[in-house]
């Protein structure tokens, strides 16, 4: 290889698959159960691979040098193999550094940022998969837009407070973008026509966007208002007593008295109380005299004020 690493690095401290720790290297304070893990990893690992010291201590520029010499390794090995397995969590513990400072970028999100992390990490295995040194690109430079991408992806599918369609996440950001651009250009908000010859849209997918976007974030209950507002928690302010639902356990005990009326006299109630007819209207409708409508509509209403009280 033609780049430099430091002495530690160095191609020349090899070690062979078959090597353990010698006597004098045994640290005094290193639990048995840790010794045997340090063996046991030194024993998997492949032949004619640079000695690899703790993680959290490789420099920057020995991190791409020893990840490219373990690329050029995991080339020639079989995947689903020890040695393949070996040299791969390597390259991702190599370059956690990477999905760190990705990370890093979103700390002012809501999500803890050890979820953040593991996000991008599986971007860094991705990576790893796809890259190839043959492209003569950097690893760190190949494998960034996948991890940022595969975080981008996660706030993007679980931050919104009510699942949307993916297609009218995207639809929020293009509508953001496009109002920002649009108010410098104007030096207002733009509206709803203007969003959509921008977009080249039509108003009601520009509209259904909007709505949408209402869904990304949503505000509890039981929120407290701010101190100088005099007025009670959201739930006090939004909520209202619907009259309306005292009627609901009436309504859907006279629809089976009602199917078993007549056809005149179901046809007699629907004019006089959804199309709101009064009895002579309903009686020119009908062919019959205003009279007869109204003795026909009582023994109706009997009936049915009958069968309601037969129910409860």
């Amino acid at each position: 290889m033609e780049d430099i690493m430091s002495p530690r690095l160095d191609a020349s401290h090899t070690q062979t698959a078959t090597s353990t720790t010698p006597p004098d290297d045994l640290d005094p304070f290193e639990s048995p159960d840790d010794t045997r893990a340090r063996q046991a990893a030194a024993a998997a690992a492949p032949t004619g691979l640079p000695d690899i010291p703790p993680y959290d201590e490789v420099a920057p520029d020995d991190a791409r040098a020893l990840s490219k010499t373990l690329f050029e390794r995991l080339e020639s090995l079989e995947e689903g193999t020890h040695e393949f397995a070996y040299v791969r969590n390597t390259l991702v513990e190599l370059n956690l550094a990477l999905v760190k400072f990705a990370a890093s970028r979103f700390r002012s999100r809501s999500e803890p940022m050890e979820d953040i992390i593991q996000v991008g990490t599986i971007g860094l295995i991705k990576a790893i998969d796809r890259f190839e040194l043959s492209r003569g690109v950097e690893f760190p430079t190949f494998a960034m837009p996948t991890i940022i991408g595969e975080i981008k992806r996660f706030f993007r599918d679980t931050s919104w407070s009510v699942r949307v369609p993916r297609r009218l996440q995207e639809l929020r950001l293009d509508l953001a973008k496009a109002g920002d651009e649009l108010a410098q250009r104007l030096d207002r908000a733009p509206t709803v026509a203007e969003l959509a010859r921008h977009l080249d849209l039509t108003e009601d997918e520009v509209v259904e966007g909007m709505a949408a976007s209402n869904a990304y974030t949503a505000s509890s209950l039981d929120a407290q208002p701010d101190e100088d507002d005099s007025e009670g928690a959201l739930a006090d302010r939004i909520g209202y007593e619907d009259h309306g639902l005292e009627g609901i356990e009436y309504v859907e005990s006279l629809k089976p008295l009602i199917a078993e009326l007549p056809s005149r006299d179901r046809r007699i109630l629907s004019l006089r109380f959804v199309a709101n007819m009064t009895q002579s209207e309903i009686g020119e409708e009908l062919g019959i005299s205003q009279m007869h409508v109204s003795r026909l509509l009582s023994r109706t209403l009997v009936r049915l004020r009958k069968g309601l009280t037969v129910e409860e």
